[in-house]
């Protein structure tokens, strides 16, 4: 069953708020293995500028992977999630997370697509803060392999 055309431009309201802490922050650094001391020191992070420890710029995933699962799981747009492979992903910032930030993120379907007997699905994730600010921004493609894959 191909995944529901008339998903594109659907927006799912924004997340509960999520508080981002320095322990959060030094797990990701450890999964990631990056030693980074502004992932886990604030004197280190506030030696480059920032408030509060920073988190690596790939950290958004811990909060955009969570929102993207609502499409993901919505019963009518047809997605088999047994055949979901995650295809790409990236992020653009208006500024880094840190540790303190209380963020929310929302989720668009931006397009869906066929390639090679696979949907490709097009998601923008936008991480704000709750008093609004853009933080980052997320893209990502999930493929829905076909049948026959």
């Amino acid at each position: 069953m191909p995944v529901n055309q008339s998903f594109v431009g659907r927006e799912y309201p924004p997340t509960a708020p999520y508080r981002v802490s320095r322990e959060k922050i030094a797990e990701f650094a450890d999964a990631i293995n990056d030693p980074n001391p502004a992932y886990r020191s604030a004197a280190a992070a506030r030696s480059l500028g920032h408030p509060d420890v920073v988190a690596p710029p790939t950290f958004p995933i811990v909060l955009t992977l969570t929102a993207g699962h609502e499409l993901l799981m919505d019963p009518e747009a047809g997605i088999d999630y047994g055949r979901v492979v995650h295809g790409e992903q990236r992020f653009v910032h208006e500024r880094p997370v840190c540790a303190g930030d209380l963020l929310q993120v929302a989720v668009r379907v931006e397009e869906i697509r066929q390639a090679a007997g696979n949907d490709l699905i097009t998601t923008r994730a936008q991480v704000r803060s709750v008093d609004g600010e853009l933080v980052v921004t997320a893209y990502s493609i999930t493929v829905v392999r076909g049948p026959d894959k």
